[in-house]
């Protein structure tokens, strides 16, 4: 049988230097992938020319790097310890595990069965300990996005560059999600890098004359990500913007656009 498409850029990318499987010797950790001697100089290029175009080509943005541990609470108010999650189903016939609303037609899609078991939610963030006891009291998580390290330095960053709004703070750095069915290759990973920005913007009812709203922001942002991904050679042909649908939206998103 011929190897798929994504089989023969697997094994490119591997012979080649670009990424290779984790812990590869000792049987490989699912979904956890090694950038190698080629691999890191295109990630790191990439993070450079984002970073440039971000932050020092912009007169309105400031950089961070925030921990990758945080207090718990913070993942308590932003509401991710209640509604981070994905809805999991059992096969209890080959005993696999999916989301379900990944399912079609309420059937296993490894085996067919749907003898599955009722959906229940999963949170999909890694949790561990602070300190030597392992209690919910020490109960921390590794971040699932790096915006809630943006949020909760709003203030020192504010104060420290006595910015005014509009302003925005970027931030790369490496998140973590317990997927439970990560997707191929480095498409849905369970340890990921991330570029983000927060761009923070005054209220409606604040507004001066002439100043623009969220809605006018958000669409000049789309429109510049969508123009640096043509500037690094991508047609423009081959990129969309896609509205989100309001049940595929965050909880706290009022509007979202995936360039895909």
């Amino acid at each position: 049988m011929a190897a798929s498409s994504m089989d023969q850029i697997v094994s490119l990318c591997k012979r080649r230097g670009f990424i290779f499987q984790n812990s590869e010797i000792y049987g490989g950790l699912g979904s956890t992938w090694d950038y190698g001697p080629l691999g890191v100089e295109l990630k790191n290029n990439v993070q450079r020319a984002w970073w440039r175009a971000v932050v020092y080509e912009r007169d309105d943005m400031e950089g961070l790097d925030s921990a990758i541990l945080m207090n718990r609470l913070v993942w308590k108010y932003s509401g991710h310890e209640a509604t981070f999650s994905d809805p999991l189903v059992d096969c209890r016939e080959c005993k696999t595990r999916s989301r379900a609303d990944h399912l079609k037609d309420g059937k296993c899609p490894h085996c067919g069965s749907a003898n599955l078991t009722e959906p229940r939610n999963f949170n999909l963030m890694f949790k561990t300990t602070v300190g030597p006891v392992e209690s919910d009291e020490h109960l921390a998580y590794l971040r699932p996005e790096t915006a809630q390290g943006i949020f909760i330095n709003f203030t020192n960053v504010l104060q420290t560059t006595r910015r005014k709004l509009p302003f925005g703070v970027a931030q790369i750095g490496k998140a973590f999600r317990n997927e439970i069915t990560p997707g191929n290759f480095t498409f849905r990973t369970r340890e990921f890098e991330q570029m983000e920005i927060e761009y923070f913007c005054k209220p409606p009812q604040y507004l001066q004359p002439g100043e623009k709203n969220d809605v006018e922001l958000h669409q000049e942002w789309v429109e510049q990500r969508f123009n640096w991904y043509v500037k690094l050679g991508i047609a423009p042909e081959r990129l969309r913007k896609r509205d989100q649908t309001p049940e595929e939206l965050a909880h706290y998103a009022k509007a979202t656009v995936d360039l895909e």
